[in-house]
């Protein structure tokens, strides 16, 4: 419990960090409807479906955020959320204290070698790798759907090879998640593969994303690469949403939702993968600049 106690304790100082960064960057109101997504998108993701995969899918199809800032606005955007699921299930969720700040402190370092290359790549090679990003969550989705994910097991914690093996594991994500490959699916297969306990999965995917998540939207913002209206209206409708999914739904049906993201996600990895080569026709940086 005191480890956990130094945990909630770390959330708060990043919360606090996190929403300097982004009021320094700047606010631009956003729309009814950019703050639509961030609610249905974070609503969802607390439930187990993620956000990223979603979120882009969207934005890609209403052509609402140039591609060249969908990574930046992902992180930054969907950081609130992150950090209020990571208070939720960390205290509610046993896990062992030793593996879960290991795993986290991969996580962070894994962020902190991406987000470096991440901010230098131009559109094209951005928008290959959220092509075949998506791809990997469709390919997560169908295991979802037809129950093909590892059974897992009953441990608490990790040691010795396992544990080096999480590490390693946890911080190639951390370095995925910069490129706009959501960490919740490949953490929670991580877990399984690793013996542990399936339950164990939410405190650590969740404590992962809620440090390296504000660490890494300092370096999007203080390089511009991010959207910024489009990041207000993740952050403004994402957290309510968090709050009804953790709290108040006890039962909700999501094979037929699955199914249609599923769908939508395919057919938006397709289509970035076919148009890398083309001129970005989103409203560029309209948005983005702070009015």
């Amino acid at each position: 419990m005191v480890v956990k106690g130094f945990l909630f304790a770390g959330l708060g100082i990043v919360l606090v960090v996190y929403l300097i960064t982004l009021v320094r960057g700047g606010f631009v109101k956003p729309t009814w409807f950019q703050q639509l997504v961030g609610f249905v998108t974070a609503f969802f993701d607390t439930l187990g479906i993620g956000s990223f995969a979603t979120t882009t899918s969207i934005y890609k199809l209403k052509n609402m955020v140039p591609v060249k800032l969908m990574p930046g606005t992902l992180n930054v955007g969907h950081t609130l959320p992150t950090i209020t699921q990571a208070f939720i299930y960390t205290k509610i969720v046993p896990v062992e204290s030793r593996t879960l700040v290991l795993m986290i402190v991969a996580a962070v370092l894994g962020s902190l070698a991406g987000v470096g290359v991440v901010v230098h790549w131009p559109r094209r090679k951005i928008q290959i790798g959220m092509g075949l990003a998506l791809l990997g969550a469709a390919v997560l989705l169908l295991m979802t759907l037809f129950n093909l994910f590892p059974a897992g097991g009953d441990t608490l914690g990790l040691s010795g090879a396992r544990l080096w093996s999480g590490l390693g594991g946890n911080f190639v994500l951390g370095v995925l998640m910069m490129l706009g490959i959501g960490l919740y699916g490949p953490c929670m297969i991580l877990v399984y593969l690793l013996g542990m306990n399936p339950t164990a999965a939410f405190p650590i995917m969740m404590g992962s994303c809620a440090f390296l998540m504000p660490i890494a939207s300092m370096r999007f913002v203080r390089t511009r690469r991010y959207h910024v209206q489009a990041t207000w209206g993740l952050a403004i409708g994402a957290v309510p949403a968090v709050l009804i999914a953790a709290f108040l739904v006890t039962s909700l049906s999501l094979t037929a939702v699955r199914w249609l993201v599923l769908f939508v996600v395919v057919y938006t990895a397709l289509n970035m993968l076919m148009t890398a080569g083309q001129p970005d026709t989103s409203r560029d940086l309209a948005g983005a600049e702070v009015a």
